[in-house]
């Protein structure tokens, strides 16, 4: 799996005419090594952490580090860069001149503000059109590593969902997801279990900056009641590969029949682009069959999207119905590997909402899914 995720950065490099890149946000250290990395809040401020050299042409890529423990043995491991440090520079730069000369063109997923001070004499460019390109198309080894962090990911939630009643806490919900999670196996953290309650209409907010209905916002020692209806989200890690669980659920007490139609309506949107995914779909394509399935109104929150790709990262390649547009949208042609998190939105304003998530994976003929089927306490669907 390692070695097949290498030849896709250098095949993407070669074909981008980029000379190599660098590396420092965990996942995308992983996914060029294979060398696991500690998890960091944030990802953007930790002084330790780990930086990645690709170089094109070359058999194995770089690794400078302080954790070096469990590393790849093709990997050539170097000592820590410290890339968040002023006086750390020259010797980021003098390794970089090792690899790099003069002007050449490099993808990084992340400058800090020292390298933008302290680094100069390479040609910077955005990461994301290698990394994106590579990790668009998962290996058969990739989607049998997100299927079994989904699976443990649905295991602890259903330990969750039996403390779910009024009086809990959103954080004891979050103590018991984390423990259960982590005694079935999972190697790190990936979404910070969200319990949002969702207010019955946007004017009882919470709104993002532009008005639009704020979710997730921040998980809180808040005490549920009955009656409160919950968007959950949560992923955790395995073996490097994300899972990414949302459903909603309802405290101490069962669906009522306007629930069940925004379900039926949610299952219904979902239905209607499993009908047509396949290889040659493109993402353009799926927004109109969803929205078409809801009755002409876009299904799905303005600042996120119909689906998203899952792997190293929660969020990733493909992203169907974001800001970038219908261009983008269809340009985006789905291929055999694909892994799609689908999550549409039925809101009903004055009634909330329903949300959940269902992952599946292209395959030549069509689809398979990757997550399970239960959707409690709205029951199950196929």
């Amino acid at each position: 799996m390692r070695r097949q995720r290498y030849a896709r950065l250098q095949a993407e490099l070669a074909a981008g005419g980029l000379d190599g890149l660098v590396l420092l946000g965990s996942s995308a250290v992983t996914y060029a090594t294979g060398a696991a990395m500690p998890a960091v809040a944030g990802d953007r401020a930790a002084l330790f952490r780990a930086v990645a050299v690709v170089v094109a042409g070359e058999s194995a890529p770089h690794l400078y580090t302080v954790f070096d423990d469990g590393v790849p043995a093709e990997v050539q491991l170097h000592g820590p860069l410290f890339p968040d440090l002023d006086e750390a520079m020259a010797g980021l730069a003098a390794a970089l001149g090792e690899h790099f000369v003069s002007g050449a063109r490099v993808g990084v997923d992340h400058l800090s503000h020292p390298m933008l001070r302290g680094v100069s004499g390479l040609d910077w460019v955005d990461a994301s059109v290698v990394l994106g390109a590579a990790k668009l198309v998962k290996t058969v080894d990739e989607v049998s590593c997100i299927r079994q962090a989904q699976r443990l990911n649905e295991l602890a939630m259903v330990d969750a969902l039996r403390l779910l009643r009024p009086g809990v806490r959103q954080t004891d919900l979050s103590a018991v997801f984390l423990r259960r999670v982590f005694e079935l196996g999972a190697s790190a953290g990936g979404i910070d279990p969200i319990w949002q309650v969702m207010a019955p209409s946007r004017e009882l907010g919470p709104w993002t900056l532009h008005g639009d209905l704020a979710y997730p916002t921040v998980t809180t020692d808040r005490f549920l009641r009955h009656g409160d209806v919950i968007w959950v989200d949560a992923g955790v890690m395995w073996q490097g590969y994300v899972s990414d669980y949302g459903r909603t659920w309802i405290v101490g007490a069962g669906p009522n029949v306007r629930q069940l139609g925004q379900f039926r309506r949610w299952r219904a949107v979902v239905d209607a682009c499993l009908e047509v995914l396949g290889p040659g779909v493109s993402g353009l394509r799926l927004g109109e069959v969803a929205i078409d399935a809801n009755d002409g109104v876009r299904p799905w929150i303005e600042h996120f999207y119909l689906a998203h790709g899952v792997g190293t990262d929660s969020a990733e390649m493909p992203l169907i119905g974001t800001d970038f547009g219908v261009d983008f949208d269809s340009r985006l042609v789905m291929r055999p590997g694909m892994v799609v998190v689908l999550e549409p939105v039925i809101w009903e304003d004055g009634a909330a909402g329903y949300r959940s998530e269902d992952i599946v994976a292209v395959t030549d003929a069509g689809w398979v899914k990757l997550s399970g089927c239960s959707y409690d306490p709205y029951g199950f669907a196929a």
